[in-house]
């Protein structure tokens, strides 16, 4: 696994559990429909958020939240599409979050999570 992709995952890991210790339970890592994939799904009472989840070590490629394109938004919202047809349940709430990690080397991670990111 390249460095960028272990610094993605463990970005993943740690989402998860700041989601878990603030009340959600994550329903699904990785959820793939074909290529496309979200990276967390989580429930809290009766609200599903489709999580993209962005970790960079520096600042070199802007701020982690930029790469969240429309392109991106809208694989999103088609996995997400297929997630609901097979796991909603009436009366559940869906928004779309993101979560960016800024982790440099030797320093603590930073996590900012921003609810309700954006709209189809």
């Amino acid at each position: 696994m390249s460095g960028h992709h272990d610094l993605g995952r463990r970005g993943e890991a740690l989402a998860a559990r700041y989601l878990q210790s603030r009340g959600w339970a994550i329903l699904a890592r990785n959820f793939r429909w074909g290529r496309r994939e979200i990276d967390l799904v989580a429930r809290r009472r009766g609200l599903v958020a489709f999580i993209e989840v962005k970790t960079r070590a520096g600042s070199g490629f802007g701020h982690p939240l930029e790469a969240i394109t429309r392109a991106k938004r809208a694989e999103i919202a088609f996995v997400a599409r297929s997630w609901v047809a097979r796991h909603g349940r009436p009366g559940d709430r869906y928004r779309f979050d993101a979560i960016a990690i800024h982790w440099a080397e030797g320093e603590p991670p930073v996590i900012e999570h921003i609810p309700d990111a954006w709209r189809l």
